[in-house]
């Protein structure tokens, strides 16, 4: 488990052990925890009750998987060398937990990235699970005008309470968050393209319907503008034409 550090200012470099998983009040937090040892051990305490020291925890529907790319060194570094795995967690309060003592996105040094990623599943292209599908994306191109903490938060929170899919579809592998010179981008990563899926009994069009379903609620969860396009495109095409923006596929 990374060591506790504090936030870097904005203008830093934030290289991956600066990002601390550990509570930074360990020392109030075991003071607490033995104070409360008195206590009848045998009683549910929800961290409603007790946010020190519950003993019961809301479980997700899914295990989920932080992630981080660091900013490259310039020196030839390859994608694997950057992604790092930071922590998995499958209830709510470690989600909180975890959120709470990482730093934050909009001080994060340019060129990094977060991803969450349902648990198994690498947030690369090349996954198994991934390489048959795609990504929506929105480009926060005004750095200054928005707040990306409280929007990726809400992203990240529509994901692991899958608010973003109904329970059958079964498309939502993860969420990204990019941090770039000119603009914040956050994206949705899923299964497929729309296409028919005989193993699901799903014809082309139920597939692209549930594609733009989930689009928009993506969109709704980014608090944009009916007329803001988010752009959904196939990883596919983005491989092929060598960028993170192919042609998109879909908008909406």
């Amino acid at each position: 488990m990374a060591e506790v550090a504090t936030a870097p200012n904005a203008s830093q470099q934030v290289p991956l052990d600066t990002i601390p998983i550990s509570p930074s009040d360990q020392a109030n937090s075991n003071e607490q925890s033995s104070t409360s040892a008195t206590t009848d051990d045998n009683a549910i305490r929800t961290v409603f009750d007790d946010p020190e020291n519950f003993n019961v925890k809301h479980p997700l529907m899914n295990k989920w998987t932080l992630w981080f790319t660091k900013p490259p060194s310039g020196k030839g570094d390859n994608w694997n060398e950057l992604l790092k795995e930071v922590i998995s967690f499958d209830s709510v309060e470690e989600f909180w937990g975890i959120y709470n003592n990482i730093t934050p996105t909009s001080e994060l040094a340019l060129k990094s990235d977060y991803h969450l990623f349902k648990a198994g599943v690498r947030p690369e292209w090349e996954d198994a699970q991934n390489k048959h599908g795609g990504k929506w994306a929105f480009q926060f191109k005004d750095k200054k005008l928005i707040n990306i903490d409280a929007l990726w938060l809400h992203v990240m929170l529509a994901a692991i309470g899958e608010n973003l899919e109904d329970e059958d579809d079964n498309e939502v592998m993860g969420v990204v968050v990019n941090v770039r010179r000119g603009f914040y981008r956050i994206g949705l990563w899923t299964r497929s393209i729309g296409r028919a899926d005989t193993a699901r009994s799903r014809t082309q069009e139920q597939g692209r319907e549930t594609l733009i379903k989930l689009g928009r609620r993506f969109k709704a969860s980014l608090q944009l503008k009916e007329n803001d396009n988010v752009e959904f495109s196939g990883h596919t095409d983005s491989a092929h034409s060598g960028s993170t923006r192919a042609k998109a596929k879909f908008t909406v």
